[in-house]
């Protein structure tokens, strides 16, 4: 049996304020001519369908369309929902859903009941862990002490354990929403920590044939058979070096065989650009990037005026822009601003910074302060000197 493995859509999420719905249509009509052309038979989708529990009416289609496509090609689909899913909206028709080979996986009530499919050698049993939220998920689990991601995770992977203990061929693929020990968290991921505590062991996956991981969004092997897919496109420029992939594992007859690793291809690259306006308007160094999202850090002297339109000129996808003046933020260097003056020294500079230059006798007043200041000791004004 081929599986192709693949996670975190985050359908309708938008990247500094740009609607993403047109490049995630895009790669998800890539993972499905993946399907056809590798002849895959299920794809398991390990969470985070969504990026938000309440979709938009759009970003409904976008993912209905990419479910089509992928059935379309010859694949059923596995699915289970992430913490940025609702489970009970990504579930709701999950019945109907079943009968046309969409396969959703979102209570705690049915991790042990796998989808069951058939090849050559007998049933491989997939079965969906949705994210579990330990505070709300532990007394279902029958775990009412646990506080952490690892011990309701352990407690559903116990479940399902016991399930293959019952069935003749243990074939099995398990699908969990989750921070494993050994991921690489990209920065563009919302954090599932509870109290600190939100990793969780890979040895809890021990004798399983295929793990397919969700949350983390790049491309990572933990061991052969414990895998992130990561997301289908990069959602920080934090990810703008990475490639994104989905993994194609074989199941044979006794497990595991071979996992391959299929990049996707690149919808809009990213870019961080770093110069002055005219610099970034000009430079031929930067031309590969002009339909880039483009990340501009401004040099200029001065902070220029209607930069985001300036840099669009060249730039129509720039979605981000901010100024730096070349020699740093003086106001984050303030101690080595200050090191080495006098008090009254720095004084007179504040007072030039924030009002004008002080007069001489101002500057009388500010050094009585200072030595009374030091001194401990009040200083006795003559009322005729503050009229």
């Amino acid at each position: 049996m081929r599986i192709l493995h693949t996670s975190d859509w985050h359908i309708g999420r938008t990247f500094h304020g740009v609607d993403l719905l047109a490049d995630q249509a895009c790669a998800l009509t890539a993972i499905a001519e993946l399907v056809r052309e590798q002849a895959v038979d299920v794809v398991v989708v390990a969470g985070d369908v969504y990026d938000r529990a309440i979709p938009s009416a759009d970003a409904i289609v976008v993912c209905n369309n990419g479910f089509e496509a992928i059935r379309a090609a010859g694949a059923v689909i596995v699915a289970t929902s992430g913490n940025h899913d609702s489970p009970a909206r990504l579930g709701s028709a999950a019945a109907f859903a079943a009968a046309g080979g969409l396969h959703l996986r979102t209570r705690v009530a049915e991790i042990a009941t796998p989808v069951v499919i058939d090849d050559v050698h007998g049933p491989v049993a997939f079965y969906g862990i949705p994210y579990l939220e330990p505070e709300t998920t532990r007394a279902e689990l029958e775990v009412p002490q646990a506080h952490s991601h690892a011990a309701v995770l352990g407690a559903a992977v116990g479940r399902i354990k016991a399930d293959l203990a019952d069935r003749s061929q243990p074939r099995s693929v398990v699908l969990a929403h989750a921070f494993v020990v050994g991921g690489e968290a990209t920065g563009s991921e919302r954090s599932i920590s509870v109290g600190g505590v939100e990793t969780v062991p890979q040895s809890v996956f021990d004798g399983i044939d295929y793990v397919a991981l969700g949350h983390l969004h790049s491309p990572q092997t933990l061991t052969e058979s414990v895998r992130y897919s990561g997301s289908p496109l990069p959602y920080s420029f934090g990810e703008r070096s990475h490639r994104k992939a989905v993994w194609i594992a074989d199941i044979g007859e006794h497990g595991l065989e071979r996992v391959e690793r299929h990049d996707l291809p690149v919808v809009r690259g990213l870019s961080q650009l770093r110069g002055t306006v005219d610099e970034i308007l000009t430079d031929v160094r930067f031309t590969a990037a002009e339909n880039h999202y483009i990340s501009a850090v401004l040099t200029d002297s001065v902070r220029p005026v209607d930069a985001m339109r300036k840099v669009q000129v060249r730039f129509p996808h720039a979605i981000h822009v901010e100024w730096q003046r070349p020699e740093g933020n003086p106001e984050l260097r303030y101690r080595e601003r200050v090191h080495g003056r006098r008090d009254v020294e720095v004084a007179r500079s504040f007072l030039a910074d924030v009002c004008c230059e002080p007069s001489e006798s101002e500057m009388a007043w500010v050094v009585k302060a200072l030595a009374a200041a030091v001194s401990e000791e009040p200083v006795a004004v003559p009322l005729e000197e503050t009229a």
